[in-house]
């Protein structure tokens, strides 16, 4: 059956299991300025997603992360691949409690990117697939390459991507999420971006100067006001309308009261830049 999968997906199935304990070989950290740059750098098995890679993933995401001077995470990955997806290997072996800590680890790096008071970006230059795929669409910002593509194959080798469709269910239309889950078929990073998948698609020459210039706009507000009103802005997405407009008020309320806030409106009314604190 491996005939018939892309050669990426069949590249991973034929790797053997990923049990390396050292974080800097499944990624590489750079903190430069408030960005912090998490780059998953295990090309051999295409950068899949195994539990030593997530778990790896997972620290680097959340160490100091109430740092002040942590302003954005991007996640980016070496290669043409920027993720194949779980392990298969992984999910192969007969041990339900590891096949159900491989799934639960990936779904506690999404939960928590959320709560992350900062605004975590994707940045894709490849082939994003299945819980690769997922990830991605559970970043805040998600910037992509001409090149890149995104697919959910599963189907095609005897698993639905179930928990990718809860991800890319809930960003894009459900006519184009039901057809990358039930085909299988890839879809270019400018399908993508028609479809809500992906935020911003740019040649390949400009994606790092794009980066930057979000990076840049983002480290240019105040932390706690972005803090705040990321924490609000997934919580109001679960809530009935009403519900959401009268938790929003609140907030707005508790805004006003910041520091930063006083100070940013200062600073409008004496046509001067902010110096933010930015502390909650």
């Amino acid at each position: 059956m491996l005939r018939y999968l892309p050669n990426t997906i069949k590249q991973c199935a034929r790797s053997m299991p990923i049990r390396f304990a050292s974080t800097a070989e499944f990624v590489k950290v750079n903190n430069v300025a408030g960005v912090r740059e998490i780059t998953l750098s295990h090309q051999r098995t295409r950068n899949s997603l195994s539990l030593d890679m997530m778990k790896s993933l997972h620290e680097v995401l959340l160490k100091d992360c109430d740092n002040l001077e942590l302003r954005c995470i991007v996640i980016s990955a070496e290669g043409n691949v920027w993720s194949a997806g779980h392990n298969l290997k992984e999910l192969d072996a007969n041990d339900f409690e590891h096949r159900s800590a491989v799934f639960q680890k990936l779904t506690d790096i999404i939960l928590d990117i959320q709560k992350i008071p900062v605004p975590v970006i994707a940045k894709v230059n490849g082939l994003a697939a299945a819980a690769g795929c997922q990830l991605v669409a559970s970043c805040d910002i998600i910037v992509a390459s001409e090149k890149s593509a995104f697919s959910t194959p599963g189907a095609g080798f005897g698993i639905f991507c179930n928990t990718p469709g809860v991800a890319i269910g809930r960003v894009m239309s459900r006519p184009k999420s039901a057809y990358m889950l039930m085909t299988g078929l890839p879809i270019t990073s400018q399908e993508a971006y028609v479809a809500g998948l992906v935020t911003k698609v740019v040649p390949e020459k400009d994606l790092d100067r794009t980066i930057d210039e979000i990076t840049c706009a983002i480290k240019s507000k105040s932390r706690a006001v972005i803090c705040l009103g990321k924490a609000f802005y997934y919580e109001q997405l679960i809530m009935p309308l009403k519900e959401a407009y009268a938790s929003g008020k609140q907030k707005m309320m508790e805004n006003l009261e910041l520091g930063d806030c006083k100070e940013g409106f200062r600073s409008f009314i004496e046509k001067r830049s902010p110096q933010w604190k930015h502390e909650n």
